[in-house]
């Protein structure tokens, strides 16, 4: 089967795909800063350069798109018709190296969480929010300890 788009359409599609500064990012990224938590983005020093780093609480948190993680169990991840073969090889490498780089982080201590863009929309971002808010690793900024 062939690619219904041209190539310079395809490629035009395919640099608009951003990989910062993501709609499902920046949904996780507001709930933190409003809810008191402060974080780093992207640090470079961490294996995977995970989205939000909350240093305080040694915790990574990345955000991860459904189609270039793949999902797996996911009703919205549709692997491609054409080029079948090569998108699976690529969906595989990240996810290969996805778990290389966690393992490396929980090797130095780091704790993780993990989002998926389609748990973050309308109808469960919130419940979605308040479990990483609640996650065991995590101790909001402004709790009290008597």
């Amino acid at each position: 089967m062939t690619d219904v788009h041209t190539p310079e359409q395809r490629s035009y599609n395919m640099s608009r795909v951003r990989s910062k500064d993501t709609k499902p990012e920046l949904i996780v990224r507001k709930f933190l800063h409003a809810h008191g938590f402060r974080y780093r983005l992207h640090d470079k020093r961490l294996p995977g350069k995970p989205d939000v780093v909350l240093p305080k609480y040694k915790t990574a948190i990345f955000v991860h798109g459904r189609f270039f993680h793949g999902h797996d169990g996911c009703r919205y991840f549709v692997v491609p018709k054409t080029r079948t073969e090569w998108w699976l090889d690529k969906i595989n490498g990240n996810k290969r190296r996805d778990t290389e780089n966690q393992a490396k982080l929980v090797a130095e201590g780091w704790r993780i969480i993990t989002i998926f863009e389609c748990e973050l929309n309308r109808k469960t971002k919130d419940a979605t929010c308040q479990n990483v808010k609640k996650h065991p690793t995590i101790i909001p900024v402004n709790a009290c300890f008597l």
